[in-house]
């Protein structure tokens, strides 16, 4: 390499605002949408860490309430009002139905057990549905993030060697800026897509494992008032 191609190449700004700034308009478009979906992603990550943290306290605080000995009847009119957390909501479900099937004369409307347990099931698949908002972003940036960046990849290399035609030149001063900015666009589809997944995956777990404490308790809630039904 001559003196005069490296002191080119040594004036050439690398930093990445730099090579932002320099990219042609359909990459700085692509690498616009992997930092928005980037920046979306960890809004996600962050609001689901503290949600699921508050799941987990308020289920173990119901649980504690529940299986403390207070009568069914009288823990359901302390929340009946406006249960604030989900297991609440579950097993308000589950006693308004109860409450509902029985007659004036006291017995109980046939086909009782199925429609508490549908209306839990009702209650859970709600709470599921909020549990889970977001988790499909996660998703998806995780496995169309790296495309998205090759394509912007493609893109700046295909508009480098475009400039290394026009300039009759492969000296790096030449080459080295349109291939720097082309995979600043990968390293940002990189940046996106792997914490999606990682944490995808993490809070689907938790998610998996919440539900199935609503699940667990609606099941023992339903076999408790099967005895009831059977007495």
């Amino acid at each position: 390499m001559d003196q005069t191609t490296l002191a080119m190449a040594q004036e050439i700004d690398f930093s990445l605002l730099a090579l932002f700034m320099r990219a042609t308009f359909t990459v700085k478009i692509v690498m616009i949408l992997l930092i928005v979906a980037s920046f979306w992603s960890w809004s996600i990550i962050i609001q689901k860490f503290i949600s699921y943290k508050k799941a987990r306290a308020e289920a173990a605080a119901f649980d504690q309430a529940f299986w403390s000995g207070e009568p069914l009847d009288e823990l359901y009119d302390q929340i009946a009002g406006g249960p604030m957390s989900a297991p609440e909501r579950v097993f308000a479900a589950g006693m308004t139905e109860w409450r509902r099937s029985h007659k004036a004369d006291g017995g109980l409307i046939a086909g009782a057990q199925s429609r508490i347990d549908r209306s839990m099931d009702v209650a859970i698949a709600k709470e599921s549905e909020d549990m889970t908002a977001g988790l499909s972003f996660l998703a998806t940036v995780g496995s169309t993030g790296p495309f998205v960046g090759l394509f912007g990849t493609v893109w700046g290399i295909k508009t480098a060697f475009e400039d290394i035609a026009m300039a009759q030149s492969t000296n790096l001063a030449v080459v080295a800026p349109g291939i720097a900015e082309a995979l600043l666009a990968t390293a940002l589809g990189l940046l996106a897509a792997i914490p999606a997944v990682i944490f995808y995956n993490k809070l689907n777990a938790d998610s998996d494992r919440i539900l199935g404490g609503y699940e667990a308790f609606a099941d023992e809630f339903a076999t408790i008032l099967s005895r009831e039904l059977d007495s």
